[in-house]
């Protein structure tokens, strides 16, 4: 089957490759993908292929987000069907309730497990959710990941309700989910970027209030001003440049989910702001699967489209992450693998 892998030889880029085509085990499915997206991870691994996401990743298979259709089941699946379409969970060991040791160990796309940018893939079948129908494949692919990591932020941790503010950063894949799961459920958010362009489209997706971050670098004066006294949620995907303001934007009994290191893995937590405002701090790694099938129950009732800003076939992987560390982008970038 034809796929995409680190290069072997050690250079800092996606290859073709053909592997052989994988059989599902007991209590396996086998996917034949259609489509997967990229996200910042994808760029990171591409740079330090012996990263931190579980060891040397040359030669392996990238990606983490995809959706694809059943295409053989393993011995003793129930409850999923061939031709079914169906997106994998990030941690297809992380099912249900609390994180464990185990569950964490391997996630797509890491090299321990195997990655969305093939044609087929073969997983649990308890890792998988049913993809929401009025969702095309693009918009499917994108879910696994940067979707799931801002629900699990703002919803599952960070109990958000109707009438509290949100504050995003920027316009990639995560802000952009979360600045659609908040509206839905009634939130008030204030939105950043470096670009006047990117902030007008994101007044259109909805965004009350739009701060651009280069006219004004202590954002969080005004992200404060305009709440009338702290954020009730942030999203934060910035990590070490970003993470000061944070905190300092932050109302009393706040929420900030730390999720991304897109200006490093710096950055200290202040504990006095911790203490004295009883702040709430959540370190957010994606999600598991049944956190994953609540979050597309409700993006299919409320009928929330992910933003896909382009879709470029398989073997054009390289130049589509090149194109996402460069901040060319305005939501998710996404490939496509194959149809039905």
């Amino acid at each position: 089957m034809r796929a995409m892998v680190l290069d072997p030889a050690g250079e800092s880029r996606y290859v073709p490759a053909e592997l052989a085509l994988p059989e599902p085990g007991p209590g396996q499915l086998r996917l034949k993908l259609r489509a997967a997206s990229v996200n910042y991870r994808d760029h990171f691994i591409r740079l330090h292929p012996q990263s931190s996401y579980g060891g040397d990743m040359r030669g392996r298979v990238p990606l983490s987000d995809g959706v694809g259709v059943i295409d053989e089941l393993g011995e003793g699946v129930s409850g999923w069907a061939v031709g079914d379409r169906v997106c994998p969970g990030f941690f297809p060991g992380w099912c249900n309730g609390a994180p464990t040791p185990d569950g964490l160990a391997h996630a797509l796309g890491a090299a321990a497990a195997g990655g969305t940018a093939q044609q087929y893939l073969v997983v649990p079948a308890a890792a998988c959710v049913a993809a929401p129908a009025h969702m095309s494949d693009a918009e499917a692919a994108t879910l696994t990941c940067a979707g799931l990591t801002a629900w699990v932020s703002l919803v599952e941790y960070g109990r958000l309700r109707a009438g509290q503010s949100v504050l995003v950063q920027g316009t990639g894949g995560v802000s952009l989910f979360a600045l659609q799961i908040a509206k839905a459920m009634g939130a008030r958010v204030i939105l950043l970027s470096s670009s006047d362009e990117k902030l007008e489209r994101a007044r259109k997706l909805g965004a009350d209030e739009l701060i651009n971050y280069r006219a004004v670098p202590d954002w969080q004066v005004p992200a404060r001003d305009m709440t009338g006294g702290g954020v009730d949620h942030i999203v934060e995907v910035g990590g070490e440049a970003t993470m000061a303001r944070s905190f300092e934007a932050l109302g009393p009994g706040g929420s900030i989910g730390l999720i991304g290191v897109l200006t490093g893995f710096g950055g200290a937590i202040p504990y006095d702001q911790v203490k004295e405002k009883l702040l709430h701090v959540h370190g957010v790694y994606v999600g598991s699967v049944a956190e994953f099938a609540r979050m597309n129950a409700f993006l299919a009732e409320h009928r929330i489209r992910p933003v896909v800003d382009a879709v470029s076939p398989l073997d054009e992987l390289d130049e589509v992450v090149t194109r996402l560390g460069e901040g060319r982008h305005f939501g998710k970038l996404a490939v496509e693998i194959g149809a039905a």
